[in-house]
């Protein structure tokens, strides 16, 4: 049996349908981390597009799976370990924090985008907890949970309202209240928006205690730059994250065109951030409450809330 391949070696955490083990090959005597699934509590469709999607990639920052297999109540994917942590865990940790780092993280993420788009591969779940750091000593990301991702055909489309509330896209808001649209890998570039400008400021550009008000404020990309928090920020940085927070997904930035950008080609400031500490360990809280309110990965629905103005 393949599990007796693998010495478990503590838990590294665990989900509403899963858990995260460390595990040692007692061959190789290499280490990797184990996600158990149980198959009763998770849909068989999207477990299986997650297999297919994790056996399809190969990429130096995207967790890579080595190998996975099934018993009839648990899934086992066995996959990279990455020892760093998530990476706004370890970043609220930095007494400093500035745009040229910022940039290494943003431009890694749209790399690994960029990858996946040209594969068909949507991953629709974009936020820091899936943002993980390879190791302790740089930061170096690999971004990880594939859960909600999506393989792109000519007679796939994507429909589903999914996603987590303050990264969630404009155009997959407008299937709460509408008939169901499709939309395209744009909604993975809006959350790159959302998590630069995090990087920048500490904070999100939309946040509400009211998750109606938080929808209303994402589908009309109401949002600014506050001079207290953004005054040492680069024009640069701002239109940056201005070509992706735009409600039309044609006019918003692809990852190869985000990769030409001046923030990422020409050299950034590197000067600390002010108020990025205070204000970074204020939102890892608030992301952790959110987590608790409304669960780590959320599929929406008409019951839970619908936004009064449209986009």
């Amino acid at each position: 049996m393949p599990l007796a391949d693998y010495i478990l070696d503590g838990e590294l955490g665990r989900g509403a349908f899963s858990i995260v083990y460390r595990v040692i090959d007692r061959k190789s005597k290499k280490e990797f981390a184990m996600k158990v699934i149980d198959r009763k509590s998770s849909s068989k469709a999207a477990l299986q597009t997650e297999i297919e999607i994790m056996k399809k990639v190969s990429h130096p920052n995207i967790v890579t799976m080595h190998e996975y297999f099934e018993s009839t109540e648990k899934i086992y994917l066995v996959v990279e370990l990455v020892t760093g942590g998530q990476l706004f865990d370890k970043i609220m940790e930095k007494k400093f924090f500035s745009e040229k780092e910022a940039r290494v993280i943003v431009k890694q993420l749209l790399e690994s985008l960029q990858y996946l788009h040209s594969v068909g591969i949507v991953h629709r779940d974009l936020k820091p907890e899936n943002l993980l750091l390879k190791n302790e000593k740089d930061l170096t990301i690999a971004l990880s949970d594939f859960g909600l991702s999506k393989i792109l055909a000519d007679d796939v489309f994507m429909k589903t309202t999914c996603g987590t509330p303050s990264y969630v896209a404009p155009e997959v808001l407008n299937n709460i209240n509408n008939a169901p649209t499709a939309y395209t890998e744009a909604v993975d570039m809006w959350s790159v928006g959302v998590i630069a400008y995090i990087l920048m400021c500490g904070f999100p550009p939309f946040y509400s205690d009211d998750i109606r008000k938080l929808f209303e404020s994402i589908m009309a990309a109401s949002y600014d730059f506050p001079e207290k928090y953004w005054k040492n920020i680069s024009k640069e940085a701002k239109h940056f994250v201005n070509c992706f927070l735009t409600v039309d997904p044609a006019k918003r930035y692809t990852a190869k065109q985000a990769l030409e950008h001046p923030w990422l080609t020409l050299a950034p400031q590197s000067a600390p951030l002010p108020h990025w500490n205070d204000q970074i360990k204020k939102y890892v809280v608030i992301r952790r409450e959110e987590s608790k309110k409304f669960g780590a990965e959320l599929v929406f629905n008409t019951k839970l809330a619908q936004p009064t103005t449209q986009s």
